[in-house]
């Protein structure tokens, strides 16, 4: 697999907790057309994307942001919430002077995606929640709470093996050698303390939707692999039950990195999605950035 390229990295000023938090979040953008966010999970940044960056690109104008703790964005508040992580996707998009924006989040970018969705219903035209995680059963909360733990007992570099492992196998397929060196660069790369806040954040935040997600108000896909068992394809048909205009879909043969190892089946499925037509709703004018 050739090592991909990529727009040119930019960074965008923005506000966390009603401002009380500044900095910048760091984003790759290329194409044109209506605008699509791309959020990655706990450990990665904005490059992850890359097969979808490619795809999409033809259509859409392209944003794949860096979380706060990752790649080139500021640090989330020691005590951080789903509020500041959606704060910089909201911040993000008047940066840039979009009024509304799909967005597609994976994994802890799945948390955040749909948290956004329901806290900024207007600034949200679809959501693809992918890989996301909902009202974990008690043994696999039980599980993601006891590797938070070991992240503050052993320190971030002891994850990074488990973590592959649990993504790819071990040893790592043949044919996936390429796409998994590209995550495991990412995890080497992070900023520990961005990863150690995100990642307790999301290791107690499956339950942050189960009251509200009956209230999302757009067209919402929540998509996982059919062998991801921390982000189970029950967890993501119990989502879309809940959601008014929620559907599910499972990709067969898959593990949690099905946007790195799949990307032909997820850039369809994202692709299909994202084109489908939107009857009624309104044209919003740019805001002045």
């Amino acid at each position: 697999m050739a090592e991909p390229s990529f727009p040119g990295r930019a960074r965008a000023p923005v506000a966390l907790r009603g401002g009380a938090l500044r900095g910048e979040i760091g984003y790759l953008r290329t194409g044109s057309g209506s605008p699509v966010v791309l959020i990655h999970g706990v450990g990665m940044n904005a490059e992850i994307w890359a097969p979808q960056i490619a795809a999409l690109a033809a259509h859409h104008d392209v944003i794949a942001m860096d979380m706060p703790g990752h790649g080139g964005s500021l640090l989330p508040p020691a005590d951080a919430t789903l509020d500041d992580y959606a704060d910089a996707v909201i911040g993000l998009l008047d940066a840039l002077g979009l009024p509304q924006a799909a967005l597609v989040g994976h994994s802890m970018g799945a948390l955040v995606a749909t948290h956004t969705a329901l806290s900024h219903p207007a600034r949200v035209s679809r959501l693809v929640a992918m890989n996301a995680v909902y009202c974990r059963p008690e043994a696999v909360k039980i599980a993601v709470r006891e590797r938070a733990a070991e992240l503050e007992e052993k320190g971030f570099s002891a994850s990074i093996a488990p973590t592959m492992e649990r993504w790819f196998g071990d040893p790592v397929p043949a044919h996936l050698v390429d796409v998994a060196a590209i995550a495991s660069r990412a995890l080497r790369t992070v900023d520990a303390e961005g990863y150690r806040r995100t990642y307790w954040l999301f290791a107690t935040s499956d339950e942050a939707f189960a009251d509200t997600l009956h209230t999302l108000a757009m067209p919402a896909l929540f998509y996982t692999a059919e062998f991801d068992p921390n982000s189970s394809p029950a967890m993501s048909r119990q989502m879309a039950e809940r959601a008014p205009q929620g559907r599910a879909e499972v990709l067969a043969d898959a593990r949690h990195m099905m946007a790195l190892t799949h990307p032909d089946a997820v850039n369809a499925s994202l692709i299909a999605f994202l084109n489908e037509a939107d009857a009624g709703v309104q044209k919003l004018e740019p805001i002045k950035p």
